[in-house]
């Protein structure tokens, strides 16, 4: 099955780019994520890795845009810090990201092989927790 990609926005990537340079450092800070506001604002964020299990970049950009009164978001992308690029979202941002924001893509890929992808086509018949939310509520 092929699965239509729609346009990648690389102001977000540079964004993202250019955050990991400048903000990440050491073990601690290994990742950048960057992620539209649906009016267009740009959010970025760090992850803060921790051996217990620390946030990843997405998570954290997560409450920073809740932070900024930004509760709609459209387009995420993770970038590694030392150059790595893009990173695809682990499986637990990926379930969070469907369950914060439904209809939002996210951008995945290598280099001259990025697209931008919908959260759900990253997690095929996915359980949706806001779906058992609007069941309990109805009971």
């Amino acid at each position: 099955m092929t699965t239509p990609a729609h346009p990648v926005d690389h102001e977000l990537i540079r964004a993202a780019a250019q955050v990991a340079r400048t903000r990440c450092r050491g073990d601690n800070h290994t990742m950048a994520a960057a992620a539209r506001a649906r009016d267009g604002r740009i959010v970025t964020a760090v992850n803060a890795y921790h051996f217990t299990g620390g946030p990843c970049a997405e998570l954290v950009l997560i409450g920073a845009a809740a932070a900024q009164g930004v509760y709609e978001l459209d387009t995420i992308v993770a970038v590694g810090d030392r150059d790595r690029g893009v990173v695809p979202p682990c499986g637990r941002c990926r379930q969070v990201l469907l369950d914060y924001f439904p209809a939002i893509e996210v951008i995945v890929g290598e280099r001259d092989h990025l697209r931008t992808l919908p959260v759900t086509h990253l997690l095929p018949e996915s359980y949706v927790w806001a779906d058992h939310q609007l069941d309990e509520e109805a009971g």
